[in-house]
């Protein structure tokens, strides 16, 4: 999809105008990141202890809206929490009370990296998984070419947008979901993006959902539950 389709898709949408959810936080920190600071918050199950995973997840485009109360962004994190995760959700540089300005994917990939570096900081033992919803999924992808991690989701990935080409999944467990209606990323490219990845990640598909899950959200949990639920075979 050319670029200047994609946008025209994200304003006729709206984006993510309006479809905030407020986080259950357990903290609420700025730290520093490497274009001033980053909003950070975390979202803390009570049953969580210091060794299980914890969920870093990154939010669609900046430009458009995106930030850590999106409503993908707020679902995953819920999700993630009842599977006993710590999670945490941050604001991309020049969103909320993050300094700086938006960088086309490269600025916002070192802003998860100091992320990551602050969570394996307070808790180096804990295994790390990365999330992403559309643009974020593009930088929790970007950013798993230089971790080591456990899980990644990608979540309605822009392959037709941003540059995929030359990133790889990681070795461990990753799954992506995508919506067969989704309005801003052409589906199908999205499929065929995942069909010549190796090794392959777990692809669910939504036949019916949109690329903002209006009306899935609840669908797009349960994916996940049943994929990296407690007794599935990949736990």
């Amino acid at each position: 999809m050319p670029d200047d389709i994609y946008f025209s898709a994200l304003h006729d949408h709206h984006l993510y105008d309006g479809l905030e959810e407020e986080s259950c936080t357990g903290e609420e920190l700025l730290i520093e990141g490497p274009a001033g600071q980053l909003q950070l918050l975390t979202s803390c199950p009570q049953c969580y202890q210091g060794e299980s995973p914890i969920a870093v997840i990154c939010h669609p485009h900046p430009l458009y809206g995106g930030s850590l109360n999106n409503k993908v962004v707020h679902i995953l994190a819920n999700t993630f929490n009842e599977l006993g995760l710590l999670s945490v959700t941050f604001n991309f540089r020049g969103v909320g009370r993050s300094g700086g300005r938006f960088d086309n994917g490269l600025g916002e990939t070192a802003d998860l990296l100091a992320v990551v570096r602050w969570v394996r900081s307070r808790h180096p033992l804990a295994p790390l998984w990365l999330a992403g919803f559309s643009f974020g999924s593009f930088v929790a992808l970007q950013a798993a070419q230089q971790l080591q991690i456990e899980r990644l989701l990608l979540v309605a990935p822009p392959v037709s947008m941003f540059d995929f080409s030359n990133l790889k999944g990681p070795e461990g467990s990753w799954m992506v979901i995508q919506g067969g209606k989704d309005e801003v990323t052409a589906p199908e490219a999205v499929s065929a993006w995942v069909h010549r990845q190796w090794p392959r990640p777990r692809y669910e598909w939504l036949a019916d959902a949109d690329h903002f899950f209006h009306g899935r959200l609840n669908r797009l949990r349960e994916r996940v539950l049943a994929a990296w639920g407690r007794g599935n075979s990949e736990q």
